[in-house]
């Protein structure tokens, strides 16, 4: 069942912060591919003064790290789709690390596993987990871990590959296979699991970044968020 299917054009009320969502989005997708490059007067002759030439420094590109290491002995794969809605579990062994998959920020935290299967509430299915924003302006997830690696909370800069947890079967996956759940989505506000869970494939972007490539997802996140139409859109599956 599509997770944007039903969604209403956006009102007067969610227009404002979607519209300022989407620019900052489109900000740190526009910075996050540049790379660093001299400024005019750094290719031109010195002047008569005598003024040495100056450099104009641009944000470079976003790098990437697959978040489960170590990849040669972890043994992690995946495939190219997800019940419900957009996301990849990446199958690997227990206690393998969950790491920053970029550089950015960490925004929110679980470190006690609160899943009751006679609930099986959906802000719980997750366990433990780790989110962050990357400088990229896109927010990553990673659930089902054993724990969330000390250091880790809100508030706190990690940079690309940088250890948020091991992996277990925490939450509802207690009786499948061990895995990471990962997901990727826009930024919102604290506790809106189902935009956290996913809203894009990851799985593209797992192949660039397994391959030693930088493969952003920015634009596919920014042109999720438009086809929404707003940063909350309802909950439609496993609510």
């Amino acid at each position: 069942m599509s997770h944007r299917s039903g969604l209403r054009a956006p009102g007067p009320r969610t227009r404002a912060p979607l519209v300022a969502l989407a620019l900052a989005l489109a900000v740190a997708g526009a910075a996050c591919s540049r790379q660093e490059r001299p400024s005019a007067a750094a290719t031109s002759s010195p002047t008569t003064t005598g003024a040495p030439a100056t450099t104009t420094t641009v944000r470079a590109a976003a790098r990437y790290a697959f978040p489960v290491q170590p990849r040669a002995s972890c043994g992690a794969s995946y495939g190219h789709s997800h019940h419900d809605y957009p996301a990849t579990d990446i199958f690997t062994r227990h206690g393998c690390r969950f790491v920053a998959p970029t550089d950015g920020t960490v925004t929110e935290v679980a470190r006690i596993d609160r899943w009751d299967p006679s609930t099986d509430r959906g802000a719980d299915r997750g366990g433990r987990s780790v989110a962050m924003v990357g400088t990229d302006g896109v927010r990553y997830y990673g659930s089902h871990l054993e724990m969330v690696a000390a250091g880790i909370a809100p508030g706190v800069r990690v940079r690309a590959g940088r250890l948020l947890g091991l992996i277990d079967n925490s939450g509802d996956a207690a009786s499948t296979p061990t895995h990471l759940h990962f997901g990727i989505s826009w930024p919102t506000r604290p506790g809106i699991w189902w935009v956290r869970r996913g809203m894009v494939y990851p799985w593209p972007y797992l192949d660039s970044w397994r391959a030693g490539g930088n493969r952003s997802p920015a634009a596919a996140v920014r042109a999720a968020l438009a086809e929404a139409g707003t940063p909350e859109p309802p909950c439609r599956s496993g609510c």
